[in-house]
């Protein structure tokens, strides 16, 4: 049984399509990244997951029933925007928010003690919220996302305002919990996130799903790109579409910039170059990042476009 499913989903806001007949699936111990920029309505999506919002159109299964109460021990949340009581110590946050997820107060208190501990917060537990730092009060959001020890994790732009060290911290838990069995889905609109942490992502632009599977599936997407440095032009070998030359030096050597055709493998080319007898000072190939698909498939993000989920909850 998959994890999460979205079938047809589509959310309208008015006149507004923030989701459109998007449909996926997330297996079981996955870590599913689910990319796009503002506005493409990652956390509209989110929302619908978790019953907040209710879909137009469409069928959503999570954990192998309809969104609803019904999944809240199972799952945790942690919202872009955060969410602490300010006045709650630290203890009383992380065992408050277990209760809401159905365990007991005992339960829900002992495990809180061990993540805040785990954190590094252990002499903090008993302050109240707003008396800690930022990042100390992230990891309080991050204990108490967890406390349930959820089998589906749902994360919207988790990494958003968090400092490089609870960067870290947060991309090995992420890691953890899937070690474990659970389920990771993850908005970001910061590839690198992606790249180090998913086994399969999901682009979305204005709504529409662009792209689902793997990194180098969507790697695949791109034709590869070499940068040669030799004597004599590369466009002699078959697959080569295209070799733009740099400024040749005094003794002859040129840069080139070569773009080889869809499915080429570097390799040929360069026992091609080789059997040819063309001397090569220098063969590389340009590795494609996540970020280069990105602009690829769905361009720059439009100036000024927010999630309507996220207006109708700030209004």
């Amino acid at each position: 049984m998959d994890a999460l499913v979205l079938n047809g989903v589509t959310k309208r806001f008015g006149e507004r399509t923030a989701v459109d007949a998007l449909s996926f699936a997330v297996k079981p111990g996955e870590i599913f990244g689910f990319l796009g920029g503002n506005g493409a309505g990652k956390t509209t999506s989110l929302r619908m997951v978790l019953d907040i919002v209710r879909p137009t159109a469409g069928r959503i299964s999570v954990l192998g029933c309809p969104p609803g109460r019904e999944n809240a021990a199972d799952l945790g949340f942690m919202p872009e925007e955060r969410g602490l009581y300010r006045g709650m110590s630290a203890i009383d946050t992380v065992t408050y928010f277990g209760r809401l997820k159905g365990m007991s107060a005992v339960a829900a208190r002992a495990k809180g003690h061990a993540l805040l501990d785990r954190f590094g917060l252990a002499a903090s537990a008993k302050m109240q919220i707003d008396k800690l730092s930022k990042g100390m009060a992230q990891k309080v959001q991050l204990a108490a996302t967890l406390v349930n020890g959820p089998k589906l994790l749902l994360l919207d732009e988790p990494f958003s305002g968090l400092d490089p060290v609870n960067q870290g911290l947060l991309e090995h838990e992420i890691l953890e919990a899937a070690r474990g069995g659970a389920t990771v889905v993850f908005s970001t609109h910061v590839m690198q996130h992606a790249e180090r942490l998913c086994d399969r992502l999901l682009l979305l632009s204005q709504g529409r799903k662009v792209f689902e599977g793997t990194q180098a599936e969507a790697r695949g997407r791109l034709p590869a790109r070499l940068t040669i440095v030799a004597r004599d032009t590369p466009m002699r070998c078959p697959g080569v579409e295209r070799a733009e030359p740099g400024a040749v030096d005094a003794q002859g050597w040129s840069d080139y910039d070569v773009t080889l055709a869809e499915g080429i493998d570097p390799a040929d080319v360069l026992q091609c170059l080789t059997e040819q007898g063309v001397t090569l000072r220098r063969f590389d190939q340009y590795r494609v990042s996540l970020h280069d698909v990105f602009l690829h498939l769905v361009g720059p993000p439009p100036a000024g476009l927010a999630d309507p989920a996220m207006a109708e909850h700030a209004a």
